[in-house]
């Protein structure tokens, strides 16, 4: 019986940890096709039984392990609120946090995907993990037009798909491809491309404080006797 992650104990969660670390080692070492249930538990450290207390299959495994990946480069990928509050500037944030998240977990993505392209069941988890990228993008672009910074009659949730494939795929390109620039140029570039995008105009500058008036209240009858 496959115990559920929900009822484990202490030790047994160590021990369903250890299995994804090492089924994503393994993954990322040998790729999707080569890894064997018996590889994994070689470098987990456990019994073949013990294996599959905790997973169903290779298969689950590498669902875990996607799942894993995928919320490990949303968490990086995150602009806290200590970033800039400039729209523009959170932009060029995300994309730069993005690209290094890309950096640390492309193979993994890109075995994804490839896994996808014959298996339906992964196929619906590589959408399933993409939504949560979608989702963010398409609340911030809502914030941005509610705030009237934005184009209005963009739908959120269509430009976040269009302008989150073009970071990821130019991350793809740039990352795993080789394709020529320094990180500095290459936010820049995304950054611009997506604020012209959504047609991001600067926030209004705020009013200029407005000097207080002292108002002299004594009576003039007794201005001179004062002096």
């Amino acid at each position: 019986m496959i115990v559920k992650s929900e009822t484990l104990s202490s030790r047994g969660r160590r021990t369903r940890a250890a299995l994804v670390q090492a089924g994503r080692e393994a993954f990322e070492e040998r790729g999707y096709d080569a890894v064997r249930v018996d590889d994994v538990c070689a470098r987990a450290g456990v019994s073949h039984g013990t294996f599959y207390t905790y997973f169903g299959s290779r298969e689950e495994l590498f669902r875990e392990v996607a799942a894993t990946v995928v919320g490990e480069m949303f968490t990086a990928s995150v602009v806290g609120p200590a970033a800039p509050g400039d729209p523009y500037a959170r932009i060029e944030a995300a994309n730069l946090l993005y690209l290094r998240a890309w950096a640390a977990n492309s193979r993994l993505v890109r075995m994804l995907e490839q896994v996808a392209a014959t298996d339906e069941s992964f196929r619906g988890l590589l959408l399933e993990l993409r939504e949560v990228f979608v989702r963010r993008g398409a609340e911030g672009l809502r914030r941005l037009q509610e705030q009237g910074l934005a184009d209005p009659s963009l739908d959120p949730r269509l430009t976040a798909v269009m302008l989150g494939g073009m970071v990821e795929h130019f991350a793809h390109v740039w990352l795993d491809l080789g394709e020529h620039a320094d990180e500095r140029t290459a936010v820049t570039a995304l950054s611009t491309l997506w604020a012209r995008a959504i047609g991001l105009t600067p926030a209004p500058a705020p009013a200029p404080a407005r000097t207080s008036q002292v108002i002299d209240m004594t009576p003039a009858s007794t201005k001179g006797a004062s002096s």
